[in-house]
């Protein structure tokens, strides 16, 4: 299953790219968020893999959901889709957009891959293993390495989003007392997490989960965890909430280990 995942978001990515480099049209949807052809196209190639592969397990797609197109009966495993993670940042030329493609089951983000096609990064997670991968000029995975949370540095690094943060979010990072800001967008705020590069990523605005599920699976799988403000791991599959629509997640505290968790318990 990753190494299918592993090929769809290659593929994905280089479609992205394409457009990134011709340009193309905005549009906005219902929620007044950006939607680009990059998404449609990008979504359109893992959806067609994905089923074709695995016909019967159900995708929960960001594009098809915004179209209300959603599956049934989610059952005990699910995928999530992510095509375009970062559009603002696509949008507006950063290279911090990603593609994201998760299974859940049970509950949990078991598979997920995360690939920045501008910058070239890309993780993988799967139970028990994560790894950066190097890609090549023709999409070609040429390296892996594995990868691991650390002990949280001192100074913590604390990663921030950068076009969505909120009061909430800057005031728990003052609460942590001395920390360096990691600003960085999309996805891949867990990864960064995940590869030791930064310690702890509060998220006190919204998400849903499609934006989450494959950071949160590499993150798991490099040994970090992704916990709700009352101290719960994060839970997929949402449905039926009664004070949010489907698959919106609440806040949450990602970190790796050590000082990070004894801070985000503050």
């Amino acid at each position: 299953m990753l190494e299918i995942f592993e090929r769809l978001a290659l593929a994905a990515g280089r479609e992205v790219m394409r457009v990134f480099h011709a340009g193309c049209a905005v549009d906005r949807k219902s929620d007044a968020s950006p939607v680009t052809e990059a998404d449609r196209e990008s979504e359109k190639i893992i959806l067609a893999g994905l089923r074709a592969a695995f016909p019967d397990i159900p995708c929960v797609a960001e594009e098809e959901a915004a179209a209300g197109i959603m599956p049934g009966d989610l059952g005990e495993a699910f995928f999530l889709i992510d095509p375009l993670d970062g559009t603002k940042e696509f949008v507006n030329r950063r290279t911090d957009f990603t593609v994201n493609i998760a299974l859940v089951r049970h509950g949990v983000p078991e598979v997920g891959v995360v690939f920045a096609p501008c910058s070239g990064r890309f993780f993988s997670g799967r139970p028990g293993r994560a790894e950066s991968l190097e890609i090549d000029g023709d999409y070609t995975i040429v390296d892996r390495q594995p990868i691991s949370v650390r002990t949280a540095a001192v100074p913590l690094a604390v990663v921030a989003s950068r076009s969505h943060n909120t009061p909430e979010t800057e005031a728990y990072i003052r609460d942590l007392g001395e920390a360096e800001i990691v600003s960085v967008g999309s996805s891949l705020k867990f990864c960064l997490l995940a590869s030791a590069e930064a310690d702890v990523y509060p998220r006190f605005g919204r998400t849903m989960e499609w934006d989450t599920a494959a950071g949160d699976a590499v993150l798991r799988a490099a040994g970090g965890t992704t916990r709700t403000l009352d101290g719960r791991p994060l839970v997929y599959g949402k449905r039926n909430q009664a004070d949010d629509e489907d698959f919106a997640n609440p806040h949450f505290i990602a970190e790796g280990k050590g000082l990070a968790g004894e801070a985000a318990r503050r």
